[in-house]
C-alpha cells in the first residue's frame, strides 16, 4: 500500500478470517481427534491380522499414529479450505431464500444487516459441510490405501516393516494428494 498503512475494520478481519486456511480451535480439536481415531485403527489390524504384539510394538505405534495424526489432520484442513468456497457457491441461492424468508417480517432491518445475515448463514453451511465432507473423504481414502499397502503391496515384508511403510505411505500421499488445486 502505498503511502502508508490502512488497518483493517473488524468486519474485514472477520471477512477475512472466514476466507482464510486458519482453522478454529473447534475445528482443529476436530480435526486432530478424528485423525487420531482413524490413525489408530489400523493397530487393530496389525496386532489381530499381521499378529504384531501390541506391548513389544507400543512405541512403534505410539510414533507412527502420532505423525500420520499430523498428517491425516493436514490433509483434513487443506480438503476443507478447498470444499468450502465450492460449497458456499452451490448453496448459495438455497441460503438466501432461507434467510430472506426468515427476516422477511422485518421491516426495520436494513438491506446492509439481512446482506451480512446471508453471508454468514452461508459460510456457517459451507463451513459445516466442508468439514463433515473433508473428514468423510479423507478417512476413506486413508483407509483404503492401508489397506492396498498392507495386504497387497508390501505384504512380503516383515510386520513392523509393513506397519510403519503402509502407514507413513498412506499419511504421506494423503497428505500430497490434499495439496492438489482442483
Amino acid at each position: 500500500m502505498a503511502g502508508g498503512s490502512k488497518k483493517l475494520t473488524k468486519k474485514e478481519e472477520l471477512l477475512l478470517q472466514d476466507f482464510s486456511r486458519n482453522v478454529s480451535t473447534k475445528s482443529s480439536a476436530l480435526f486432530y481427534g478424528n485423525a487420531f481415531i482413524v490413525s489408530a485403527i489400523p493397530i487393530w489390524l496389525f496386532w489381530r491380522i499381521h499378529q504384531m504384539d501390541p506391548y513389544q510394538s507400543m512405541i512403534l505405534f505410539g510414533i507412527v499414529t502420532l505423525v500420520c495424526t499430523y498428517l491425516i489432520a493436514y490433509a483434513y484442513k487443506n480438503v476443507k479450505f478447498l470444499l468450502k468456497h465450492k460449497i458456499a457457491l452451490k448453496r448459495s441461492e438455497a441460503v438466501t431464500r432461507e434467510v430472506m424468508r426468515k427476516v422477511a417480517d422485518d421491516k426495520k432491518m436494513a438491506k446492509q444487516e439481512k446482506d451480512e445475515r446471508i453471508l454468514w448463514k452461508k459460510n456457517e453451511v459451507a463451513d459445516y459441510e466442508a468439514t463433515t465432507f473433508s473428514i468423510f473423504y479423507n478417512n476413506a481414502l486413508f483407509l483404503l490405501f492401508i489397506v492396498l499397502m498392507s495386504f497387497y503391496i508390501l505384504r512380503s515384508l516383515s510386520p513392523a516393516v509393513n506397519y510403519t511403510a503402509s502407514m507413513a505411505t498412506a499419511g504421506g500421499l494423503l497428505a500430497l494428494f490434499s495439496t492438489s488445486s482442483k
